[in-house]
């Protein structure tokens, strides 16, 4: 099977294009800079550029693709330019996919999307998944919290380096999963019929709040973490105000998309039922404590042999002055 992968450099898209090909896929990825996707190359997969604020680079992209993977998603930093990317261009990825008579279009969303129509990014989601829905095409679409590597620079990075760790003062529990497990249910997803035409939600095992994902790096790393709060009124405040500049928008909905994580909801829920379809047992899916170990294990190692080479450094200079 020949499979096309959209924002294969991304954080989740390196993941699906290296289970794709270990799994004997057939890879091409769109993508806008080579020198940036030279690694993916390396791996094995075809590169064809395709930029989604260019829509007529995306056609070519399909031909001779049987299945489509769309892990691409508008950059936090670029949310002036959502609606060309996450709409307009999407719609056309769809309309290719239709016209190349693709078998299975995989499509990623946000969990609990429903609750918050009232966020530009979130809505957009919705409307692209309605799109697909419509387009008949086989598709899967999955519903995301959030992911263990975005955890890396919000925790632990601020609190080996002894530098605040921001947060609001949230009661939001999110159950976070490893980019590798999504990627392999994703993978998996192809080959199972029962998952064509449905929506599934991919979460952790577990729930978290700021507060406990702290706790749990200062318990790894022994380190105590400095925390600052920002108050939710703060955050309001500044969403009212952005809103009423246009140059701002994208701050006010960027502002729009915290206060997700700062009202008494929890990101979370069953996986029961994704687990037998796609037969996985909840010991295949990674814990965050594990995550964070092996991060930490391996960190410290790190700065252990680096202290260990600049004690022998020292004491080389030192024995060369005499």
């Amino acid at each position: 099977m020949s499979l096309l992968v959209i924002g294969s450099t991304g954080t989740l898209g390196r993941q699906v294009v290296r289970r794709a090909l270990s799994e004997g896929f057939q890879v091409k990825c769109l993508v806008r800079n080579f020198r940036k996707a030279a690694f993916l190359k390396e791996w094995g997969a075809e590169l064809i550029y395709g930029d989604l604020g260019l829509p007529e680079t995306i056609p070519m992209a399909f031909y001779g693709i049987t299945a489509v993977i769309d892990t691409s998603t508008a950059r936090s930093n670029d949310l002036y330019n959502v609606k060309q990317i996450d709409l307009k261009s999407k719609y056309i990825l769809i309309e290719c996919a239709k016209k190349a008579s693709i078998k299975h279009y995989i499509f990623f969303s946000i969990l609990n999307a429903h609750k918050y129509t009232n966020v530009p990014l979130v809505n957009l989601k919705l409307l692209i998944e309605q799109k697909l829905i419509r387009s008949n095409l086989n598709y899967t679409i999955f519903n995301l919290s959030g992911f263990f590597q975005g955890l890396i620079n919000q925790y632990a990075v601020p609190i080996l380096d002894q530098k605040s760790v921001w947060i609001t003062s949230e009661s939001t529990s999110i159950s976070y999963i490893n980019t590798q497990d999504i990627a392999k249910i994703a993978i998996k997803s192809l080959s199972i019929k029962k998952s064509r035409n449905k929506i599934f939600p991919l979460v952790g095992n577990k729930s978290w709040t700021s507060f406990q994902i702290i706790n749990l790096c200062e318990r790894i790393s022994g380190k105590k973490s400095k925390t600052t709060k920002i108050p939710l009124n703060i955050l309001k405040l500044l969403k009212l105000i952005s809103s009423f500049f246009q140059w701002s928008w994208n701050i006010a909905d960027r502002l729009a998309f915290i206060q997700i994580l700062s009202n008494d909801n929890n990101l979370n829920t069953s996986m029961i039922e994704v687990l037998n379809i796609f037969q996985i047992q909840p010991s295949e899916i990674e814990l965050l404590e594990e995550y964070f170990q092996e991060y930490f294990q391996t960190i410290m190692k790190k700065i252990k042999e680096l202290n260990y080479k600049t004690l022998d450094d020292n004491q080389n200079n030192n024995s060369n002055e005499f």
